[in-house]
């Protein structure tokens, strides 16, 4: 056991460099739009997840119109009159154009559980997603990813950058940063959220928010119910345009 554990550590740093190295590292230059673009209509994708849920309840207490595209509609549990539910998958562009069209904004929180094996769910969904948004002009993009990724890979902590990602999630966070690097290549204005190991715990409704956000030590957290205030926040809000942030307690 002793004889493998050098390969392993220097598995693990190869993986953090590689995703260093091909996620977002730095921002990109996004002209803000003109002021006075209103934000009325979200779309949601990844509805039924623990972040999805959160933005999709959120959204109804701020007012907005919100369609949710989701493969299984009864698995949402959720009806209200501001509510259109869109069934469809993310991997169909045709569900996805139906869904994007008259959207003035679109949330991912995209993710899955198949961490076993090569998946490319989280970058095609994404580019799905983008191919939509250029078709119809829809323009804002707010996409969670994770700490760990490009400019902030180490930074979910130790046990993370050693042992979670590595053994059970190196195929999963490789797709994200696939992802990401869709979204910078894109034309849309986007923003990427990077949140700590997540919570189901209730809304502190504060959070550290920044470029540089995270630990090379302990493992930071957020709950998904601020990370979707955040994420929500970010559908008109300018300040991180661009750019990669990452947001944890």
């Amino acid at each position: 056991m002793l004889r493998i554990l050098p390969f392993f550590l220097l598995y693990a740093i190869a993986l953090s460099l590689a995703l260093w190295r091909k996620g977002i590292r730095t921002a990109s230059v996004v002209t803000p739009p003109a002021e006075g673009r209103a934000t009325h209509r979200l779309l949601i994708v990844g509805a039924t997840g623990g972040t999805g849920r959160q933005l999709v309840a959120q959204a109804l207490e701020r007012g907005y119109e919100v369609t949710a595209l989701v493969r299984n509609p009864p698995a949402l549990g959720v009806e209200h009159a501001r509510l259109r539910v869109v069934q469809g998958d993310v991997l169909d562009p045709s569900a996805v154009e139906a869904a994007v069209r008259d959207q003035d904004a679109v949330l991912c929180a995209l993710g899955h559980k198949k961490f076993l094996g090569p998946t490319r769910i989280l970058s095609e969904g994404t580019r799905n997603i983008l191919r939509a948004m250029d078709a119809h002009g829809v323009r804002r993009l707010v996409c969670e990813t994770s700490l760990g990724i490009g400019g902030s890979a180490w930074r979910l902590g130790l046990p993370y950058t050693l042992f979670v990602i590595p053994v059970i999630l190196p195929f999963y966070f490789w797709d994200k940063t696939r992802q990401e690097a869709a979204i910078a290549s894109s034309r849309v204005d986007w923003v990427v959220v990077r949140p700590g190991a997540l919570t189901d715990g209730a809304a502190r409704n504060s959070w550290r928010a920044g470029h540089r956000i995270g630990s090379l030590l302990a493992t930071v957290r957020i709950s998904r119910a601020d990370v979707a205030r955040f994420m929500l926040d970010q559908a008109s809000d300018d300040s991180y345009l661009g750019s990669a942030v990452g947001v944890c307690w």
